[in-house]
């Protein structure tokens, strides 16, 4: 899939993630600035592996001018149960509709997967850039210490039938 963002953004792309790319999605994760500070601890060994990639619907947007194909994001989509894992934009990329195109690219493979709805459970700092691409709050996932110690909000993305 290649698609522009932002009006004067260069053309992305949006392939299967592949295992090479394990490194940088998991430098990706760790280097975001949405999880700095006290949310630090939420990502601070966090992996994204070969084994992670092979066993999910993973997805990164790529430069599609790129040679280097350097990842300005990604999505994990789980079917079962239909959950959306894991959405990440480089911090240098945001604000650029590349998180909105990973989400509409991510409604696609779900609807083509025959999922009407799926759960995300979002980040604090996430919460309203989920509200912008359409997804309903549904409820509050309460924290886990010491590995998540606060409240999440949880949402639901309904797919509609094209």
């Amino acid at each position: 899939m290649r698609s522009r963002t932002s009006q004067g953004s260069p053309p992305v792309t949006i392939r299967r993630a592949v295992a090479r790319d394990a490194k940088r999605l998991t430098r990706l994760v760790r280097g975001s600035s949405a999880y700095a500070g006290k949310y630090a601890s939420a990502v601070t060994g966090y992996r994204v592996g070969p084994d992670y990639i092979e066993a999910h619907r993973a997805f990164v947007a790529v430069g599609a001018d790129d040679d280097e194909g350097q990842v300005l994001g990604f999505y994990s989509l789980v079917l079962d149960p239909p959950e959306l894992d894991l959405l990440f934009v480089a911090d240098e990329v945001q604000g650029r509709g590349i998180g909105r195109l990973l989400v509409a690219h991510m409604r696609s493979e779900a609807r083509a997967a025959g999922l009407d709805r799926l759960t995300v459970v979002s980040h604090l700092p996430a919460e309203d850039f989920y509200h912008r691409v359409g997804a309903v709050r549904t409820g509050t996932v309460y924290a886990n210490p010491p590995a998540v110690p606060w409240d999440r909000p949880e949402f639901e993305f309904r797919i509609s039938p094209e």
